[in-house]
C-alpha cells in the first residue's frame, strides 16, 4: 500500500463499485485509510462513471456549474445507489464562508439548499456532503463514532476559520477527533497573489512554510499544509490523507484551475 506524505497509509482507490441492477455504468472513488470507528463511512468520488458530457464528462455532482440538470440528477441517483447511502446527501450551496449547518436540520432557503461550507450531524443515517474541484474537502469524526462532519475549505473559507467553526460545532475535545483530507489542488499548481499569503501570515507567521516563491510576485500555496497547521493549532493530532492532487490528474479529478468549466466531485461521510 502506498504511503502518504506524513507517513499515514495511502487511501484505497476503488474502481467499478458494484452497482444496483438498474444502474448502468461504473463509479470510482477514494476510501480513506484512517482509524475511524466501524460505524463511520466516508468516500470521495472520482469523475468516472457518470452520464455528463462535454467539459463535465463523467460523474459531475455539481448542479451549479452549467451541466444539464437531468445529467446531474442521474449522477446523484447513481451515487446514492452505488454506495447504498442510507439517505440522500445533505447538499449545500457553498459560498466560501464559515457557516456550519446541522445536516439533519439544514433549514429552508429559496434555493432548496442552505448557504454553508460545512455540515455535521450526530444522527445515524444522515449523509454529510461537500462538493469540490480544487478546494480542499475534509471529513471529521470523533473516536466514539457519535458525530461526523464534512468541510469545504477553499483558501477564503480556510483563512476565515471554517475549520475552527466546524470543530467548535462538533463540541468534543480535540484529541477525540480524527480528520481525513481529500483531493485538492497540489502545492506545485496552486498559484496565488501576495494578498492571499498575507491573509494567512498576518495571523500565523508559521504559515509562511506553506508558500513558496512562484512567478514574479506570485506564490505557490500548499492548501493542505495550511489546513494541517490550523488543525494542529486546535490540538488535533490524528490527521490523515492529503496526498491527491486534482490539478495534475485530469483522468481522475475535476479541476477548476486547470479547466475553468468543469464538474465537481463529492466527499461524503455518515454513520450507520
Amino acid at each position: 500500500m502506498p504511503v502518504g506524505p506524513q507517513g499515514d497509509p495511502g487511501d484505497t482507490l476503488i474502481r467499478n463499485w458494484p452497482l444496483a441492477s438498474d444502474t448502468a455504468g461504473a463509479l470510482s472513488g477514494l476510501c480513506p485509510q484512517w482509524p475511524a470507528p466501524v460505524n463511520v463511512h466516508a468516500v470521495s468520488t472520482l469523475r468516472s462513471g457518470g452520464v455528463s458530457t462535454g467539459p463535465y464528462q463523467g460523474l459531475n455532482l455539481g448542479d451549479h456549474v452549467g451541466d444539464v440538470p437531468g445529467s446531474v440528477s442521474e449522477n446523484r441517483r447513481r451515487l446514492q445507489r452505488a454506495l447504498r447511502l442510507p439517505s440522500a446527501p445533505a447538499w449545500l450551496s457553498q459560498v466560501h464562508g464559515t457557516t456550519v449547518v446541522d445536516a439533519a436540520r439544514p433549514g429552508s432557503v429559496a434555493t432548496g439548499f442552505p448557504q454553508a461550507d460545512a455540515t455535521m450531524t450526530t444522527e445515524v443515517g444522515i449523509v454529510c456532503a461537500v462538493l469540490t474541484a480544487d478546494c480542499l474537502p475534509l471529513v471529521l469524526c470523533d473516536r466514539q463514532g457519535t458525530r461526523v462532519a464534512a468541510v469545504h475549505a477553499g483558501w477564503r473559507g480556510l483563512a476565515a476559520g471554517i475549520i475552527e467553526r466546524t470543530v467548535e460545532a462538533l463540541d468534543v475535545p480535540a484529541l477525540e477527533l480524527l480528520v481525513w483530507m481529500g483531493p485538492a489542488i497540489g502545492p506545485t499548481a496552486f498559484e496565488v497573489g501576495t494578498e492571499v499569503r498575507e491573509r494567512f501570515t498576518v495571523h500565523d507567521p508559521a504559515s509562511q512554510q506553506a508558500f513558496q516563491p512562484g512567478n514574479q510576485d506570485r506564490y505557490l500555496a500548499d492548501i493542505t499544509l495550511l489546513a494541517r497547521q490550523r488543525l494542529q493549532r486546535l490540538g488535533i493530532e490524528a490527521i490523515y490523507g492529503g496526498r491527491w492532487c486534482t490539478y495534475s490528474q485530469p483522468e481522475s479529478f475535476y479541476s477548476y484551475r486547470r479547466d475553468g468549466d468543469t464538474g465537481r466531485m463529492a466527499t461524503l461521510i455518515w454513520m450507520s
